[in-house]
């Protein structure tokens, strides 16, 4: 399965870089504007790779009292930070590119930042378990959603290379907002069946609060222990 999300991956970025090329030769927008809609698909397909904070997202929303509406929002607050941090990253050129990449396609400063943040929002949740306080407010979703988005999305940061090198960085910019739907649309769906999931463990116990609120707080403890322990393994074991 991952060898042909791979496929898929390299088969519209090949055609992606082809239109780039002709693109930048001609300056004529319809040549590009009738591939980008790609970029949907590209982002998406792109989202279901491993990584893009996928399980984190889950576990926050699991363990959260978030509604449906909401979580949308994490999600898209997500997207938009994960791939806007790329473009953003890309276009400030090499003198910002060598001192926060590490590597091709990786940002380790930002990588530990948002990891850290992570960390310190698991260890909320578990405080409020124990406090028995399960509400999460907007802000407080939105800064989750920025948080996990602060690690850079490679290929964008490779799509946007490539059209910068052609001197067509707007290009780039145009395909990376496609690909953020994409990537908006495959996090959607995660953050939507977490939040399915919760309700299904908590509905057929809705007549008994006491236990509703005693599974709350062990789901909620459950997951900001997730959160905690990721952002360890990640920061101090890597």
């Amino acid at each position: 399965m991952f060898q042909e999300l791979v496929a898929i991956q390299r088969e519209i970025y090949l055609a992606f870089a082809d239109r780039i090329g002709e693109f930048a030769k001609t300056g004529d927008w319809t040549l590009l504007a009738a591939y980008l809609p790609m970029g949907i698909l590209f982002g998406a397909v792109h989202a279901l790779t491993p990584g893009h904070s996928k399980a984190v997202l889950a576990a926050y929303l699991t363990g959260s009292t978030a509604s449906l509406p909401r979580a949308l929002l994490v999600s898209l607050v997500l997207s938009i930070t994960h791939v806007t941090i790329s473009v953003v990253i890309a276009l400030l050129s090499l003198p910002l590119v060598s001192v926060a990449l590490g590597s091709v396609g990786r940002a380790p400063a930002l990588e530990n930042i948002s990891r850290g943040l992570l960390g310190l929002i698991g260890l909320w949740m578990v405080w409020q378990a124990f406090r028995g306080s399960g509400y999460h407010g907007a802000h407080e979703s939105s800064l989750v959603g920025l948080t996990a988005g602060l690690i850079p999305c490679p290929l964008t940061l490779f799509v946007m290379t490539f059209a910068i090198t052609r001197a067509v960085p707007h290009a780039g910019v145009a395909f990376a907002a496609t690909m953020m739907l994409g990537v908006a649309l495959t996090l959607s769906v995660v953050a939507l069946g977490a939040v399915f999931l919760r309700q299904q463990v908590v509905r057929p116990l809705e007549t008994r609060p006491q236990v509703v609120d005693a599974v709350t707080r062990s789901i909620q403890l459950l997951a900001g222990l997730v959160l905690v322990v990721v952002a360890w393994n990640e920061i101090v074991l890597q």
